[in-house]
């Protein structure tokens, strides 16, 4: 009797788990998606610089800033147009990110000691190239710079690392939406010296043998370029929340840049980074949460300090490039699509040799996640296979498998699951399958590319909390992070 009772225990326990596996399979396969139009212009709105906000702790290591989508510069731009205009800039995004590692040199070479000549004004021995292509800066915040502080608009960007902005006098400056900044303006203005160990941290150092001033040149694989005095001023991100003496580079000829910001805060992982020369008032970490403007009108944000950590992120190593320092890369071992493992797709794939080639990097500028050629293909065919029950559309720009959703408001998607070592990201049915027009036509949000080298883009990145914890060496990411 007791041998029958443990059977028909076991038996119930089997069923139960068997149900439990079913259905949570079923969970993982599909999940809905809420169909948006595309998202119009932006309203910029700027919380943490409203007089009737509080002021925050004077010496506190955390603070937080809010981010906007760059379309929030353009003007008169309907929602298709400005799409256009993402993809025109993620493609020259791509390209020069792809061509900037591959022809990055394997081993750290000294630097360039000879910059300028002895005149006042004469360029530079050698280019430099030490960041992207400004025209594919996908967000930026509103900050001061100087004492008493001006506030700019600045490109934030986790590929490039030297902090600039247009200075006066100029000898060739873009339009900006704000007055050009006049370091005569400034009570907290320094001049680096020329030979100084902030200034021999550039790639190319120069110095105006005159004023006895450093002097530095950023140029973009696009033929952009950015050259003025190297210097330190104090940033401000809220009232009273200011970062003193950070090495920026003051740009009075700056050509074939961005229109509408002032300059560039970078974001990477290189020694002249903002995050780097803080470090140590942020205790090395920061975040953003990217929002999806077809589903929020919110603004993005970004936090610096032990505050852009959350107790959910789940974290994945990152990796160090033997050949530059700037991006974050991290290992992605497998993707899944409707909870299974896509075969043809293997960490093999995404590795990132002892030569700096291959590897995939987290990108705040990048939109479109590029997965090298057979990974791409193989996810695409899984995804296919996974979304056959829904009516096709031609292909469209760079995407290749597209669908004709129009008339509904939701709809059930394959799931996607990207597995990096540590963490396995899920992502929200909007961060792989986007409208791409007007008509109801909805593309799958991957592409693949030649190069070895793979990017997750800023699309993917939508609602998560990406957090870099460069003190423990890793990046980790929050669903839902953005609240």
């Amino acid at each position: 009797m007791e041998e029958k009772k443990a059977k028909a225990k076991a038996f119930l326990l089997f069923f139960f788990f068997s149900v439990f596996i079913t259905l949570s399979t079923a969970t993982k396969e599909t999940q809905t998606l809420i169909l948006h139009p595309l998202p119009s212009q932006p309203t910029l709105y700027w919380p943490e610089l409203e007089t009737d906000q509080p002021d925050p702790e004077p010496e506190s290591a955390s603070l937080s800033v809010s981010l906007h989508h760059i379309d929030a510069l353009s003007s008169n731009k309907t929602p298709h147009e400005l799409f256009t205009q993402r993809l025109q800039r993620d493609a020259a995004r791509v390209k020069i990110v792809t061509s900037f590692v591959s022809k990055a040199p394997f081993s750290s070479s000294p630097k360039n000691q000879t910059g300028f000549g002895s005149q006042p004004g004469s360029s530079f021995s050698s280019s430099v190239i030490s960041g992207l292509a400004q025209g594919s800066g996908e967000y930026f915040t509103r900050l001061g710079v100087g004492t008493p502080p001006r506030y700019l608009y600045m490109v934030l960007d986790t590929g490039s690392d030297v902090v600039w902005l247009q200075c006066a006098p100029c000898k060739k400056c873009y339009s900006e939406s704000d007055p050009v900044f006049d370091p005569k303006g400034s009570r907290t203005f320094a001049p680096v010296p020329c030979g100084s160990p902030l200034c021999r941290q550039l790639d190319s150092p120069g110095c105006d043998a005159r004023k006895k001033v450093c002097e530095y040149q950023v140029s973009y694989g696009d033929g952009s370029f950015t050259v003025g005095d190297f210097a330190t001023e104090t940033l401000t991100f809220r009232r009273r929340a200011s970062v003193p003496r950070v090495a920026l580079g003051c740009g009075h000829d700056n050509e074939g840049l961005f229109v509408g910001a002032a300059g560039l805060l970078g974001l990477g992982r290189g020694m002249l980074s903002f995050p780097t020369q803080a470090g140590i008032r942020f205790n090395n970490k920061f975040s953003y949460c990217l929002v999806d403007r077809a589903a929020s009108s919110k603004p993005s944000s970004m936090v610096f300090g032990d505050l852009a950590v959350s107790r959910a992120a789940r974290f994945t190593p990152l990796l160090k490039n033997p050949k530059l320092d700037t991006f974050y890369y991290v290992e992605l071992l497998g993707i899944s699509v409707g909870g299974v493992l896509v075969r043809g797709i293997s960490a093999s794939l995404f590795r990132l040799d002892r030569t700096g080639n291959g590897g995939v990097i987290i990108d705040s500028g990048t939109s479109v996640t590029r997965l090298t050629r057979p990974a791409y293909e193989a996810l695409r065919d899984a995804f296919r296979v996974g979304a056959a029950r829904l009516k096709r559309a031609p292909e469209y720009s760079l995407f290749d498998t597209c669908f004709d959703l129009s008339g509904m408001t939701q709809v059930k998607v394959p799931t996607v699951v990207l597995h990096f070592r540590g963490a396995d990201v899920s992502l929200p049915a909007g961060n792989y399958l986007i409208p791409v027009d007007d008509k109801g036509t909805y593309c799958f949000a991957f592409a693949g590319t030649m190069s070895g080298l793979s990017i997750i883009g800023n699309i993917q990145q939508q609602g998560f909390r990406v957090v870099f914890d460069l003190a423990g060496s890793r990046v980790g990411f929050t669903p839902r992070g953005c609240a």
